[in-house]
């Protein structure tokens, strides 16, 4: 290893060892299953809202955003940040409050619960089927999280992959294991932070090797169709082709996905205090505004310093900021601890993501399919012992799933993303809202919705033109409509929960 390198790989080790300390500090806080899940309803508004939003962005901001921005230009990826930025907003101004307010008035600490306690279900059905959608997605979606960090360490510093994926996991694990969501949410606070200084950080030192803002700009305008919302960049030939309101829409569409997120709805659940949401909203929407445009600027940024020849073309448009971070440092000592901070806003990024996510598997199989389904009792130790259990099985899983290092990190985000946002947005939704909704209703959309994301990926998709539209838009419109006509269809909710939603929303 170069000396520069050995500088960046310093700065990582101490970011890890901090984290790892803050799992071993919030273990001693850890007395319940409800304080290994949610904090014990303790978290603080700022806490909430960086928590929140670093553990949605994963390195898809890092990656995935400035990746897209410099392959096809704006429209792609701006369209896809407004939708994104409109969704959170919406999320925490009209879901936040709510469900904090009748998660306690119905003592449930995980979303599959909430469920069941919302409709008084015995037979626990609908928590079981919500535990097992969380599962499906959530296992895969960590296991690309392994891989991101196995790629990272491996492309920076030439470490073997598996060895590389194997140890990030371990190092996400042990903190998440040991310290469950306190540990996590805090974890995700400085992660957020460190990722907002690695967007600044990158924004600056590109354009300054660009030529300038004004070149930046003026090297894009240049491309055809590069700079524009309504049409999109070809590469390869150099040409531009229409990006129409159908694909806009389409696009837009990412935002539904905010209202079925577990380990974000988790976050809601958790602040100590409703009235505190106002100021998380406010923290959570600027972050995301600001962190989504400076990561849409840094693909652009990044062609503009190819143009320069301050950059070689990217194979792999998604490193550009790994390539940047490279060129930052070889400028000396201080700009390679410089560089490790960005490298590790990248790992942290990644891993704000996968431990939220494995919090919400294991409560959904400890918690809801062993507890509720199966209705097994046992003492807060044992419940403690099979809630960590449950998340190393699930971290195995994911691990081997990851072990594939030519398997593509991000290929099944967009389509988790669809897979939460329809099968659990429109049952929060109505949950929420709707006193006529009943267990029937919240039963056929969830089906509904998840049945129709694989039928329109697979089946309607492909066949393009106007079909070719994210798979969440129509199954999110599906699952709504299920939810409506089963409901009517049925018997109304008791008195007794009518009046529960009454007082909840009496609370608001």
């Amino acid at each position: 290893m170069t000396q520069e390198q050995i500088c960046m790989a310093i700065t990582i080790v101490a970011y890890l060892l901090i984290v790892l300390g803050i799992g071993v500090w919030f273990a001693r806080k850890n007395n319940t299953v409800d304080d290994f899940y949610l904090g014990g309803r303790k978290l603080g508004p700022f806490v909430t809202a960086m928590s929140a939003e670093a553990s949605d962005m994963s390195s898809w901001l890092l990656m995935g955003l400035p990746g897209v921005a410099y392959l096809t230009g704006l429209a792609d990826a701006v369209w896809t940040a407004i939708g994104l930025a409109i969704g959170t907003y919406i999320n925490w101004l009209v879901v936040a409050k709510r469900l904090r307010n009748y998660s306690v008035k119905t003592n449930s600490i995980t979303i599959p619960e909430f469920f069941s306690n919302r409709f008084r279900e015995d037979k626990k059905i609908l928590m079981a089927l919500a535990a097992l959608i969380i599962i499906i997605f959530f296992v895969p979606y960590t296991a690309s999280g392994f891989a991101a960090c196995g790629k990272l360490f491996g492309t920076i510093f030439g470490v073997e992959y598996h060895v590389a994926m194997v140890v990030s996991a371990v190092i996400i694990v042990g903190y998440t294991c040991v310290g469950g969501f306190l540990a996590a949410s805090t974890t995700d606070l400085i992660q957020s932070i460190i990722m907002t200084i690695a967007l600044f950080i990158v924004f600056g030192f590109g354009i300054a090797n660009a030529g300038g803002f004004d070149a930046v700009i003026k090297n894009a305008q240049s491309l055809p169709g590069y700079f524009s919302l309504t049409e999109t960049y070809n590469a390869e030939t150099n040409t531009s082709s229409p990006y129409g309101f159908i694909t806009i829409i389409s696009t837009l569409a990412w935002g539904l996905g905010y209202f079925g997120m577990p380990h974000i709805l988790l976050r809601f659940m958790a602040i100590e205090d409703s009235k505190k949401l106002k100021m998380s909203r406010r923290v959570a929407t600027i972050w995301v505004v600001i962190s989504l445009a400076v990561g849409v600027l840094i693909g652009v940024i990044g062609l503009g310093m190819v143009s320069a020849n301050a950059l070689e073309p990217l194979s792999d448009p998604e490193t550009v900021i790994m390539q940047i971070a490279n060129l930052l440092g070889q400028n000396g000592v201080l700009a390679a601890l410089i560089a490790g901070l960005i490298l590790a806003g990248i790992l942290a990024s990644t891993m704000s993501t996968s431990d939220s996510q494995m919090l919400a598997a294991s409560s959904g199989v400890s918690e809801n399919i062993i507890g509720g389904l199966f209705g097994i009792k046992t003492s807060q130790k044992t419940s403690m012992l099979i809630a960590r259990i449950t998340l190393l099985v699930i971290a195995a899983v994911a691990v081997i799933i990851a072990w594939d290092k030519d398997s593509s990190v991000f290929m099944i985000v967009s389509f988790a993303w669809a897979g939460f946002g329809a099968t659990f947005g429109p049952v929060v939704l109505a949950s929420l809202f709707w006193k006529r909704v009943n267990k029937w209703g919240a039963l056929a959309g969830m089906i509904s919705g998840g049945v129709m994301v694989f039928v329109w990926k697979y089946l309607i998709r492909p066949l393009g033109d106007v079909w070719n539209i994210y798979e969440l838009l129509p199954a999110f419109i599906v699952a709504c409509i299920a939810i409506v006509v089963v409901s009517l269809l049925t018997k109304a909710p008791s008195k007794e929960i009518v009046d529960e939603f009454e007082a909840v929303k009496k609370m608001n």
